[in-house]
């Protein structure tokens, strides 16, 4: 089934195409997580593979707008998706759920979070956090610490 791994790709300073082939040795993939939007839509459907999943889920750059379904045929018959917490999460109940499993894992090591250090921030720091990444100058994941 090949690798389970994530790579980060900053589209404003590399080729996302030419990046996701260096990775897979020319390869194309079976799913990409796109949170970019509008500015990488386009270079994120060419890198997948023949049925591909195209998971949209940000708008950083904007929203994708005017999709011709056309092109998911075109390009290999694939699957496109716009998921959103609230298709998915209902209730209180459901989300203090979800919640608490997700924290146990990553508290067992099940799931393993790597932020970058520059954006770790301690909780009397959030204003600063929020303006970083309004600012859009983050890339993955920031982190509030209590």
């Amino acid at each position: 089934h090949g690798s389970h791994r994530a790579f980060l790709i900053n589209y404003r300073e590399e080729s996302i195409v030419e990046r996701v082939k260096e990775i897979t040795g020319g390869k194309k993939v079976r799913v990409v997580y796109d949170s970019v939007g509008k500015d990488t839509w386009e270079a994120s459907l060419d890198c997948l593979q023949r049925r591909g999943l195209m998971v949209s889920f940000g708008n950083a750059s904007g929203p994708v707008t005017g999709v011709n379904l056309g092109i998911l045929n075109q390009k290999g018959s694939l699957y496109a998706t716009r998921p959103s917490l609230q298709g998915y999460i209902t209730t209180r109940e459901e989300l203090t759920e979800a919640s608490n499993e997700l924290f146990s894992l990553i508290a067992s090591g099940v799931i393993k979070v790597d932020v970058a250090e520059n954006q770790r921030y301690a909780l009397k720091d959030a204003r600063r956090a929020h303006e970083v990444l309004e600012s859009r100058a983050t890339q993955g994941s920031s982190l509030l610490i209590p």
